[in-house]
């Protein structure tokens, strides 16, 4: 059993990094769209299910006609999942290179098609993930010579603690050797696996006959045939992933968008199911009798949340400096709210598969399937049905209403035994508390008084404050203020052309300040965002929005923009880049990178400018995004703005030309002066072009401050994966032999 235990525990750690990484690579070929990371997740998981149920239901039909030893197949299962590794990111490449010959744009056409790609892509090798279950369950019951007892639970266990480490090591394995080192690390451990089982199998006699097996697993009498079970199972699963969705929209502000702020999540959630596990296995030989009170436990822990991301509960909010210490006691606020829910959840789960399928593997993978059809239907409800109409305060109310409405009225009791008339009082006692947590408590957007909340399937959006304070956050994290700066992001490129701008395009709206001051030239422009919500919020920040959107030469498209440029067919004088901050910001750096770059070159006018805005970032980053920008375009100009603020990162095929700020202006048209200089009333508009041309950087100048450091790529993306080298930052050493350029 110890080397099932290993065995488990190294192939959950391999699932979660798997999914891990391919979400990333499907991002990066299908678009960063919250369509699209449903579509891929939820195929994931199809695939898991399947996988599950189908295996379960070959091996009741053909496990004992079957000679080869069960131990195995399994290690034939865990060499395909190895293969997948190899296999997984190349299929996604040829299913973008298929989308890109359809043409097809942002519509229902064309999530089915890349949906199918996904699909094609994923669920084979998924399948082989979910068979590893039923397949290992049997090859228990052949290998020992008395049946094993709660074998699901006790694969459950060890994958739950694989899993753990699944969430929490990737990320720096990513920052060492990128996604596609880390995806060969995960190879060789499913290949090692698959070796170890070949070895042991040769070594392992065969005990009972899957014949007798399959037959006493059918006598036992600890098979339960209750359907409620499933249901419970399925409702386990639409809880615990329908939560997660929520999870990320209320914990965000106050752990930000970083990408180990979504592996701390992960990383607790999965470490208390473990703990949860851990206690039912210890708890097996002793009677538990599920009633009212169980699911009063379960219900108030579902509404723990709702405390934890109180923000009357300290004011540790996300900026775009991130703190690690804001951080962690962010992570405590997840700690509390989803930790109680996780450990109850993982103690039933397992417990309902083992009380189903006495450990029968066809049972098994059917009661595991309707726990993943669960955790399929959970987060879609939640994402598209839920939260673009409801607060995450009430999205948490409706998920635990099913488990507070079986504490009033239980479904059923496991056993016969009565109830105790104190646990009934303990179950009305909690369900009092549940009323209270519902009543007094409330959402992260209370904490502003004057605001404007608008909602969507991508994020919770809010725009708040008065006159030049006003601020706009997304998932509670601030994007960007009323600043000069994203004017310049606009003024700065088309003044430097050497003809007259035709037209603008302009990646992530923020408040609208630089798709504003690009129609203040009297040119067609084109905005893409992709939180729908955004745009919205224009008529807030800016009195002239009405009119603006009206306009003949505006257009403002919810896309992803890096997908939208590949399938343009048109050219731009200018382009604006204005990534979301932080720099850090999960998923930033495909707005960073050189097959980024790649896919806008072809989309410059001659002559155009492409402007890359990047926020003030730590050495590598700033190295890295000035190779990507060097070996992708021959000339490149940057500006320090404020000389710490950020940096205008000016690119293009042609010689961007040295202009005194009396030429700059000179070029302007003066409805664009105006509206550059409409917050500044003593200053002239010259003087403002040489606060930016004064604080010229040259890129060598950049390079010199870490030579080392690659250019930023879609596999190693610098900004994002930075833990490593702040740590040994911190400590006087430089991490320089990871960041080679290869």
């Amino acid at each position: 059993m110890l080397w099932f235990f290993l065995f488990f525990l190294v192939s959950g750690f391999c699932s979660v990094l798997y999914e891990i990484v391919w979400l990333r690579l499907a991002m990066a070929q299908f678009g960063v769209t919250s369509a699209m990371v449903s579509i891929v997740l939820s195929f994931f998981m199809a695939g898991l299910g399947l996988g599950s149920w189908l295996s379960g239901r070959l091996i009741r039909k053909y496990g004992d006609r079957v000679a080869t030893p069960a131990l195995q197949v399994y290690a034939i299962t865990e060499f395909l999942i190895g293969t997948s590794a190899l296999l997984v990111p190349q299929e996604l490449l040829w299913g973008h290179n298929f989308l890109e010959r359809t043409g097809l744009s942002s519509s229902g056409p064309f999530y089915l098609v890349s949906g199918l790609c996904v699909a094609v892509t994923l669920i084979p090798w998924c399948a082989c993930m979910g068979a590893t279950i039923p397949v290992a369950m049997l090859a228990i019951r052949r290998s020992l010579k008395i049946a094993s007892s709660g074998s699901f639970s006790y694969l459950y266990l060890s994958n739950a603690l694989g899993a753990v480490g699944g969430a929490l090591v990737p990320p720096l394995l990513v920052e060492l050797v990128g996604f596609r080192g880390t995806l060969s690390i995960g190879m060789m451990l499913n290949y090692l696996l698959s070796l170890s089982a070949f070895v042991l199998s040769s070594r392992s006699s065969v005990g009972q006959s899957s014949t007798q097996i399959a037959e006493s697993a059918r006598d036992s009498s600890s098979v339960s045939r209750d359907p409620r079970i499933l249901m419970l199972l399925f409702t386990t699963g639409f809880t615990s992933m329908g939560m997660e969705v929520v999870w990320i929209r209320q914990f965000t502000p106050y752990l930000g968008t970083m990408v180990y702020s979504f592996a701390v999540i992960l990383a607790i959630y999965l470490i208390f199911t473990f703990l949860g596990s851990r206690v039912y296995r210890r708890r097996m030989s002793k009677d538990w009798t599920e009633g009212r009170l169980s699911w009063a436990i379960l219900g108030l822990s579902a509404l723990l949340p709702l405390v934890a991301a109180d923000p009357s509960f300290g004011q540790n909010l996300s900026s775009w400096a991130e703190s690690w210490k804001s951080f962690a006691l962010g992570g405590m606020r997840v700690l509390a709210g989803i930790g109680p829910l996780s450990a109850v959840l993982g103690f039933i789960t397992p417990m309902l598969i083992d009380r189903w399928s006495a450990d029968d593997p066809d049972r098994a993978g059917r009661a595991y399937a309707v726990n993943v059809l669960g955790c399929i239907a959970g987060p879609l409800l939640s994402g598209f049905l839920l939260l673009p109409y409801l607060s995450e305060h009430w999205v948490v109310c409706v998920l635990a209403l099913p488990w507070l409405c079986m504490a009033i009225h239980p479904v059923w009791p496991s056993t016969t035994q009565p109830v105790s008339r104190s646990n009934n009082t303990m179950a009305y006692a909690l369900l009092g508390v549940a009323i209270l947590l519902v009543a007094f408590t409330s959402d992260f957007q209370k904490r502003f008084p004057h605001r404007v909340v608008l909602r969507d399937n991508t994020a919770t959006v809010i725009a708040y404050g008065e006159g030049r304070q006003k601020r706009l956050l997304v998932n509670g994290v601030g994007m960007t203020g009323l600043t000069q700066v994203t004017k310049m992001m606009a003024h700065l490129p088309l003044a430097f052309l050497d003809h007259q701008p035709h037209n603008a395009l302009a990646i992530c709206f923020g408040m609208g300040t630089s798709y504003r001051s690009l129609l203040s030239w009297g040119i067609p422009v084109t905005a893409i965002e992709l939180v729908p919500s955004v745009p919205k919020t224009l008529g807030y920040f800016h009195a002239d929005a009405q009119q603006l959107l009206n306009s003949p030469r505006s257009r403002v498209l919810i896309d992803d923009g890096r997908r939208y440029l590949e399938r343009s067919p048109e050219h731009y004088d200018v382009i604006i880049v204005d990534p979301p901050p932080p720099v850090s910001a999960a998923a930033s750096s495909l707005l960073y990178s050189k097959e980024f770059y790649s896919i806008i070159r072809p989309r410059l006018a001659a002559g155009g400018i492409l402007q890359q805005w990047l926020p003030e970032g730590d050495p590598e980053v700033r190295v890295a995004v000035t190779r990507a920008l060097l070996e992708s375009f021959p000339y490149v100009r940057i500006f320090a703005y404020n000389r710490e603020f950020g940096y205008h990162f000016l690119a293009s095929d042609h010689l961007i030309p040295d202009r005194t700020p009396e030429q700059l202006v000179k070029r302007m048209p003066a409805t664009a002066v105006e509206d550059m200089m409409e917050w500044l009333h003593d200053v002239e508009p010259e003087r403002l072009f040489l606060t930016v041309l004064l604080v010229e950087r040259s890129p060598g100048e950049i390079i010199a401050m870490s030579p080392h450091t690659p250019a930023l790529q879609d596999d190693r993306p610098v900004n994002e994966y930075f833990l490593l080298r702040d740590l040994y930052r911190k400590n006087g050493t430089v991490l320089s032999s990871s960041l080679q350029t290869p």
